[in-house]
């Protein structure tokens, strides 16, 4: 393997960017590559996110490639997830998806070449002898480097399997100008003779990886920094094969709150359980691009701000802590800012499990109405479909522990009010207010002796936004008739509101 600091080949600019055919700096191609073994970690939703901000910063290519190779592990599902995942965040690639496990045929042609220019060899050990041979190295303790008997030879026996190996480079170093991690030496004496192809004659995620990134035009390889002991021997395969090397830029892991390695026992992994959590999509990218980049002390940034200000350079090399409590702050902001008639859309369904959800174009036009007083107390969309519930719920509304208390201590204040809105005209928000402020002064009470039961007849809860913003969204006939309800309900003896 040739040494990369001996390649005499001038530096890269800050960017990472090569120079193109004529002149200038030629735009990237990236890469996102999950394996669909299950859902869209977060992690790997910040590393598509990172490729996706590195492309359109630079004018570039933003490529997702499904690495189905494992036909155990991978699964339909798991790719239908990812996919979904992506749709979601909107990072979904500029081309179609290259699928891996098609490109059987391609990743055989490669080996094959690697064994026709003696870069490859063909190695009979089976694995009681490799085995065995780890066994015995590890007893002598000098390490896990498997020396095959093989390298050397093709007069192997015709009647049993063989995998196809690398000739690896055994002395030197391989270095990595890595544009997160910095300078990375790597001992060739370390790298082994990994395999190529298995014995079956299907490709290895190594071979896989290498030939599919350079068919697919890959400049860039931006990958979380588990993939860093990979990249020795990913550059030895393309050495060997006189291929060009792509810029490397490793990105820590994300850790929980404690400094560990992030787990469930953390909380939700998959970016679909945080979609179910209520989050909105461009609150998970800022939080996630936040988690692990810089740019100053700036907190908040929406993606066209982001495409200008990315940069690898902006990456840290220390792992970032997973905070649910941030990631709430952040969602506040962007529901505080969004569209009301979209959060409607977005709460209705979440309705459903809530509520009977007839005449669903009457309880979107009711949310509208209440958004603005809705939206300022909640943290994500499941918050905000609960505090919602009071306006599509059948009546007579259920009502919880608390609203009974203030029902019962506070009924003949409710009935006044009743009489005093059953008049009142025009039916506004300040007018709303002036009679119960009026009411409370008549009766020696407190502005909020007369709203606690007014809010638990119109909500069936203790709790709720302004009651004079409920009472003007609900409108003077679903009003005065919830209120009848409440009344109602204690002449009666019911339990109901």
């Amino acid at each position: 393997m040739v040494n990369s600091s001996s390649c005499g080949s001038a530096p890269a600019p800050a960017s990472g960017l090569r120079a193109g055919p004529a002149g200038g700096l030629a735009p990237p191609v990236v890469r996102f590559a999950p394996s669909p073994t299950g859902f869209l970690h977060i992690g790997g939703a910040r590393t598509a996110l990172f490729n996706y901000l590195f492309a359109r910063r630079h004018g570039g290519t933003y490529l997702l490639r499904i690495e189905d190779t494992d036909r155990a592990r991978s699964s339909q599902a798991a790719i239908d997830a990812i996919l979904e995942s992506l749709a979601w965040l909107d990072l979904m690639p500029d081309q179609p998806p290259v699928f891996q496990s098609t490109r059987s045929a391609r990743h055989a042609e490669v080996a094959a070449a690697l064994l026709e220019a003696g870069h490859a060899y063909r190695c009979w050990m089976q694995p009681e002898e490799i085995e065995a041979e780890r066994a015995r190295l590890r007893a002598s303790g000098r390490g896990q480097r498997l020396e095959s008997p093989w390298r050397d030879r093709s007069d192997g026996p015709a009647d049993r399997p063989f995998v196809v190996r690398l000739k690896a480079p055994r002395t030197g170093e391989t270095v990595v100008d890595d544009r997160v991690q910095g300078r990375i030496v790597f001992p060739n004496a370390e790298l082994d003779d990994f395999v190529l192809l298995r014995s079956d004659g299907t490709p290895t995620y190594m071979l896989a990886v290498v030939v599919d990134d350079h068919d697919m035009g890959v400049t860039h390889v931006i990958r979380g920094d588990d993939h860093l002991s990979n990249t020795p021997r990913q550059l030895a395969l393309l050495r060997a094969l006189g291929w060009p090397e792509p810029v490397h830029a490793h990105v820590p892991m994300i850790h929980g709150p404690d400094g560990a390695k992030l787990s469930k026992r953390h909380g939700a992994l998959g970016v679909e359980a945080y979609r179910e959590m209520g989050f909105l999509p461009e609150a998970l990218e800022n939080y996630l691009l936040r988690l692990g980049w810089a740019h100053g002390d700036t907190e908040l940034v929406a993606r066209e701000e982001a495409i200008a200000l990315f940069s690898l350079e902006g990456i840290g090399r220390s792992p970032a802590r997973f905070d649910m409590k941030k990631l709430e702050s952040v969602n506040r902001h962007y529901l505080l800012r969004a569209d009301n008639r979209r959060l409607a859309d977005l709460v209705l369904p979440r309705l459903a499990a809530i509520a009977d959800q007839q005449n669903a174009a009457r309880h979107q036009e009711l949310l509208l109405r209440s958004m603005d007083e809705l939206k300022a107390r909640a943290k994500d969309l499941n918050a905000l479909a609960q505090s919602a519930a009071f306006l599509v719920r059948a009546r007579p509304l259920d009502m919880d522990a608390a609203a009974q208390r203030a029902l019962d201590e506070g009924l003949g204040l409710l009935a006044t009010m009743r009489d005093r809105l059953a008049l009142l005209d025009p039916w506004s928000r300040e007018a709303l207010e002036r009679v119960a402020r009026e009411v409370a002064e008549s009766a020696g009470a407190g502005l909020g002796q007369v709203a606690a039961p007014l809010r638990a007849a119109l909500t069936g809860q203790a709790a709720s936004p302004s009651v004079f913003g409920i009472l003007e969204v609900l409108g003077r006939d679903e009003s005065l008739g919830r209120i009848d309800d409440a009344l109602a309900s204690k002449v009666n003896g019911h339990g109901k509101v």
